[in-house]
């Protein structure tokens, strides 16, 4: 079964957004392991909390990414 995990920050994508993605993600693994992995792919959209982020050792905000 094909899976992805995708992580992004919290509050940063609407309901059809995440249904766009996952539908992305889907027929990107359609297009390598082909039709019959559709009924199989699995992809998970977490939402990370503002702070749950780090990057080269510093903790990402939404203020440090100009989302505030």
């Amino acid at each position: 079964m094909p899976f992805a995990n995708l992580k992004v920050p919290a509050d940063t994508l609407k309901p059809e957004s995440k249904k766009k993605l996952i539908d992305a993600v889907t027929d990107a693994y359609v297009d390598v392991y082909g039709e019959r992995a559709r009924a199989t792919t699995l992809v998970l959209v977490e939402e990370v909390p503002d702070g749950g982020w780090g990057l080269g050792g510093d903790v990402l905000t939404a203020e440090m990414l100009g989302r505030s």
